[in-house]
């Protein structure tokens, strides 16, 4: 694998990480102003927070490293079992 295909990975791990926190702190300001699911979005972006340093302290950096995607993957899970929920309730 070349460094430019690394890098190409390791930005996509990136993005894939940062969307489902951006999301979360978004869920955070709407749950601040309607009081709906309040625990939850206080508590999901510090849980995001700890699970990937953690993670890469335990991965040693490697953003690469299997434990790393699969809190990515985790955290794509929560986000979609939220949406059904959501849907759900509509």
């Amino acid at each position: 694998m070349t460094d430019t295909q690394q890098q190409t990975g390791e930005a996509l791990r990136v993005a894939a990480a940062a969307i489902p926190f951006m999301l979360s702190l978004g869920l955070l300001g709407i749950a601040a102003q309607s009081g709906l699911a309040l625990p939850f979005a206080i508590g999901w972006p510090i849980i995001q927070v700890a699970g990937y340093a953690v993670t890469i302290r335990k991965a040693k950096g490697d953003i690469r490293h299997p434990l790393v995607t699969t809190q990515i993957v985790l955290h794509w899970l929560v986000l979609a079992l939220l949406t059904a929920v959501i849907l759900g309730e509509a």
